[in-house]
């Protein structure tokens, strides 16, 4: 099982004038220890059930810009970019840019978006749901045309491009990878069997995360899709305990999801910013679950 470090929470010791230190060395201790992907939330407020809106936040795409320029190894993307934050063409040159000066480690983890209070903050596009799905399928099909390298018109329903052209083109092949976040049985895993090359499922709740996948097996059946193609990550949590407590509780959790299916945990690390906590994350966890 391989594992993926989120990092969601930049209110640290030190403030602003000490994050761009501790961030890199987390993400550089994190890729020695083996980690095979970091990500950042696409939110410009820091979201409810991890602190206040004024907690520290950082953009996206401009902290992976600086992962990518303090680590060699690890795959870097957001979980995940709200299609309604950023015009697809720009969106696809961004992640394109990522790869390119990454050589070729990014991937775009995209969905729907969800948080209308930090979207009417700012002035965000935040539509109704249904259109919100509307182009989020639509921004994954200019990012794979702008990714064949074909710069022909793109004329959807929400988005009108005059001229494909994504100069340089990733150097990821075929392309970067397209993960979809989210759940939702209806729109979102349909997708992700339509077009996603990795899904990213809740698992909070482990019965409730495999009847997600039985969902998604079935319309990948309905599409004639593989459904063994699809790589399957579970969005979990490392709370480990302020000296360990709950490693081993964690560990049985993550083999029970490793047993379901999920071929990557992928969670926020509690207290990530403290060394003690990042010790046991590198030495306990990561060499576990390589062995599941």
């Amino acid at each position: 099982m391989k594992v993926g470090l989120h990092i969601s929470d930049f209110t640290w010791d030190g403030g602003p004038a000490e994050m761009r230190f501790r961030l890199a060395e987390i993400v550089q201790r994190a890729e020695m220890a083996g980690v095979d992907r970091i990500s950042v939330m696409d939110h410009v407020w820091q979201i409810g059930h991890i602190g206040p809106p004024e907690h520290d936040m950082l953009e996206a795409y401009t902290a992976l810009g600086w992962l990518a320029a303090k680590t060699e190894r690890v795959k870097l993307l957001t979980m995940v970019t709200a299609v309604v934050y950023r015009e697809p063409g720009l969106l696809a040159k961004a992640v394109s840019t990522l790869d390119v000066l990454s050589g070729g480690r990014a991937i775009l983890g995209i969905g729907a978006a969800w948080n209308e209070d930090e979207s009417r903050g700012l002035g965000l596009l935040f539509p109704p749901t249904a259109e919100r799905f509307e182009r989020l399928e639509e921004a994954i099909l200019i990012c794979k045309q702008m990714w064949a390298d074909d710069d022909a018109p793109f004329e959807g329903k929400h988005y009108h491009l005059a001229r494909t052209l994504n100069v340089p083109q990733p150097l990821s092949r075929p392309r970067p990878p397209i993960l979809i976040g989210g759940s939702g049985e209806k729109k979102t895993l349909r997708l992700v069997a339509k077009y996603a090359d990795s899904c990213n499922i809740n698992t909070l709740d482990p019965a409730a995360a495999a009847h997600k996948l039985d969902v998604l097996r079935q319309h990948c059946a309905d599409l004639g899709r593989d459904y063994d193609e699809i790589e399957k990550t579970a969005q979990t949590r490392f709370n480990l305990g302020a000296h360990g407590e709950n490693v081993q509780q964690t560990l049985e959790n993550l083999h029970a999801l490793s047993e379901l299916g999920f071929s990557v945990a992928h969670g926020s690390l509690i207290n990530v910013s403290k060394p003690a906590q990042l010790d046991l994350f590198n030495e306990k966890i990561i060499p576990a679950l390589e062995k599941f």
